[in-house]
């Protein structure tokens, strides 16, 4: 609706590799549309504050938790735990779509520890 948008809901982030949108902002989460361009990947990283769950809505990801690799499509639900290291890929043609929700204590962006990443950003 337009009420949400004039209080800052919905706004969409650009990143090197795709794009996300903040759905839901709360004290106690915090929901984003995470939108993965094909071929591309978010940094490998970590969080301090939060475990986060993710459901794919679009296209297949190859996703690395703590140096595992394990593969996923539409419909299934990944966990994150706190402090797990964690990187999504777009192995698909289309983009690739997630939701996730973040659990926790803190939801800032500056709670992130990035590991490697492919534009420059460690």
């Amino acid at each position: 609706s337009h009420d949400m948008a004039v209080k800052g809901f919905m706004t969409t982030t650009s990143k090197p590799w795709g794009s996300y949108t903040n759905l839901l902002d709360e004290e106690y989460t915090k929901v984003k549309k995470i939108v993965v361009n094909p071929g591309e990947a978010p940094s490998y990283q970590y969080h301090f504050k939060r475990s986060e769950v993710w459901v794919i809505v679009k296209g297949t990801a190859e996703i690395k938790i703590d140096d595992e690799i394990h593969y996923y499509r539409v419909g299934d639900i990944i966990f994150i735990p706190k402090e797990s290291k964690h990187q999504v890929k777009n192995i698909g043609e289309d983009d690739l779509v997630f939701i996730e929700v973040q659990l926790g204590e803190y939801f800032g962006e500056d709670d992130i520890v990035r590991l490697e990443d492919n534009y420059g950003r460690v």
